[in-house]
């Protein structure tokens, strides 16, 4: 008489699924895609349209000293909402330690135009060399030639 015997461990797959770890990985990508462009800006301004603009690759960068000032007057420094009084101490407190004095002013193109000069004398004040105004492309509204 002989003994039955089972041979389970031949049934056993032991490779790994990496489908649903893709899956989750590019649902985070496309998040992240979504959400970066939103959380770079922090205040939310219409910036004017010009024809010429000079583009300016330091204002993207992450350490960059942004002013912000929005349609209805409010002055912002990075997300913090401050006063044009107190402005100028902020901004002299965020350069101290740093060798370039520049920083750059998104200012609504429906914004008063003595509340952005009243921000940039305030700047001015704290010791700014340069103050770059950001503004966006105008799109070209050429006719196109047949």
């Amino acid at each position: 008489m002989a003994l039955a015997t089972r041979n389970e461990g031949a049934k056993v797959n032991s490779n790994i699924n990496v489908t649903p770890m893709v899956d989750v990985m590019l649902c985070l990508l496309i998040i992240f895609m979504v959400i970066t462009p939103m959380v770079q800006n922090k205040v939310n301004v219409d910036l004017p349209k010009v024809d010429q603009p000079i583009t300016m690759p330091d204002a993207e960068k992450e350490d960059q000293v942004m002013v912000a000032i929005t349609r209805d007057g409010r002055v912002y420094l990075g997300s913090e909402q401050v006063t044009v009084d107190d402005l100028g101490q902020k901004v002299a407190d965020k350069l101290a330690n740093k060798t370039s004095k520049r920083i750059y002013m998104r200012a609504d193109a429906r914004s008063q135009y003595g509340r952005v000069m009243e921000a940039i004398d305030s700047v001015r004040s704290a010791g700014v060399d340069q103050i770059g105004l950001l503004a966006d492309q105008r799109p070209d509204l050429t006719p196109i030639k047949k």
